[in-house]
């Protein structure tokens, strides 16, 4: 039996001079009462004037002036004087909004297969990235690796200054050392956060995956053609259903994720119905049923895609562009696994009967037209009455939004002492 993650030493990652250490801090995935982080946030939907800053924080004006002073001071936000309102006099008139230009936070999400590392604004607008093989030879190289391209990345970024990094990932967390159990990856108590920190030299947060993509959704504004649309402030509770490779399940009660002690728990082996071996020895649990890989190994054993296409391997994206075809096959195989959502979804959300269910993920974003199945099965075996079920917002880039909101949750909790920190 392996240790837990708090009794073991921290492995010594080797370079060519002496480490200079780097804080690891707890993300804060939560909506924070803090005043100046109460400001910060009301900026995040765009330019905004102090009076209405008061209203929508339900501060005084006398709190949000001083705030929003001690914020530009800080150099997060920036006064519009461009946007003052004619006849307007005295600076307090003047709106002010995010500074999205000056800084950036780097996020990193570390998947079973792949890596995505990404730049972000600080109202969370993702600027660039990149996606890279997550190493599979041993956690060592796998983590040095990491944080050398994540470093690679960031140099691309001369004009911006870093001030964070944060780490979404699978498997055990221990968000206050950054220590990482990873058992799809053979990881035990990785450093991660450590070494990320000695190479990038900035402060870093490490989170559970599907946690960071609730509070995505509590903190992260979306985007489109007319700018960001901040959350939206619901109080009660959430569910956060995810599945792509890996499935899980987060909650958030009150504008905040629940972060269990012990690590977050595990949907990966309910019961589906189904056939299919998993590796604990039982048949029918969810992640092998559901899960993209899973998924696509059926297909191929069914004939619905090739095992090959050209030189590379078949992937999921095959079995989508095959229903998307026209494929019977396809199109069937797809709308087993959404009706198996649908199902554990509401099997999932009779047990903790939240105010409202999201789903993300590609299984669920990857291939549209699949929803509807996965509506009717959710319908059809909920024993509760209707409530507000939605996919979310992010799409297919859940992932790097949640290695976004990690990298920003310091500071949108406590923008003035995450700065200290810097």
């Amino acid at each position: 039996m392996s240790a837990p993650i708090l009794d073991r030493p921290i492995s010594r990652v080797v370079t060519g001079r002496p480490r200079v250490s780097r804080p690891v801090v707890a993300p804060e995935l939560r909506r924070s009462d803090n005043p100046a982080a109460a400001v910060l946030r009301a900026a995040v939907g765009g330019p905004i004037s102090r009076d209405n800053a008061a209203r929508a924080t339900g501060l005084s004006i006398a709190t949000v002036n001083r705030q929003v002073a001690a914020l530009l001071s800080a150099g997060l936000l920036r006064e519009r004087a461009d946007l003052t309102a004619a006849g307007a006099v005295g600076r307090p008139r003047v709106p002010f909004e995010i500074d999205h230009d000056a800084y950036l936070t780097i996020g990193i999400h570390i998947g079973a297969a792949a890596t995505k590392i990404v730049a972000a604004d600080l109202r969370g607008r993702i600027l660039g990235g990149l996606a890279i093989a997550t190493p599979q030879t041993g956690q060592d190289f796998a983590v040095t690796t990491v944080a050398r391209s994540a470093k690679a990345f960031l140099q691309r970024w001369h004009r911006r200054t870093p001030l964070w990094a944060g780490v979404a990932i699978g498997g055990r967390v221990d968000t206050h050392t950054g220590l990482v159990d990873h058992p799809k990856l053979a990881w035990q108590g990785a450093p991660l956060g450590q070494v990320l920190g000695d190479v990038l030299e900035l402060p870093v947060s490490v989170a559970p995956h599907v946690e960071a993509m609730a509070a995505s959704e509590l903190l992260l504004p979306t985007f489109d053609a007319r700018g960001p649309e901040q959350p939206a402030d619901q109080p009660g509770s959430s569910l956060y259903f995810y599945v792509r490779e890996t499935a899980g399940i987060a909650v958030t009660l009150d504008g905040r994720v629940h972060t269990p002690s012990n690590g977050p728990g595990s949907i990966a082996h309910l019961p589906t119905g189904s056939d299919v071996q998993c590796t604990c020895g039982r048949r029918g649990c969810l992640e092998v049923t559901v899960g993209d890989r899973a998924l696509q190994a059926r297909a191929v054993g069914r004939g619905i895609i090739p095992a090959h296409n050209g030189t590379a391997g078949t992937t999921i994206a095959d079995l989508y562009r095959a229903a998307e075809s026209g494929s019977e096959g396809a199109r069937e195989l797809l709308a087993e696994r959404a009706t198996m959502l649908g199902q554990t979804v509401a099997l999932v959300r009779d047990m903790l009967n939240p105010d409202r269910v999201v789903l993300g993920g590609q299984a669920f974003t990857g291939y549209r037209p699949a929803l509807g199945h996965v509506a009717r099965a959710f319908t059809q075996s909920t024993q509760l009455p209707p409530t507000d079920i939605r996919v979310s917002g992010f799409g297919g880039k859940v992932q790097e939004f949640a290695a976004v909101v990690t990298s920003l949750s310091a500071l949108y909790a406590d923008p003035l002492a995450a700065l200290r920190r810097v």
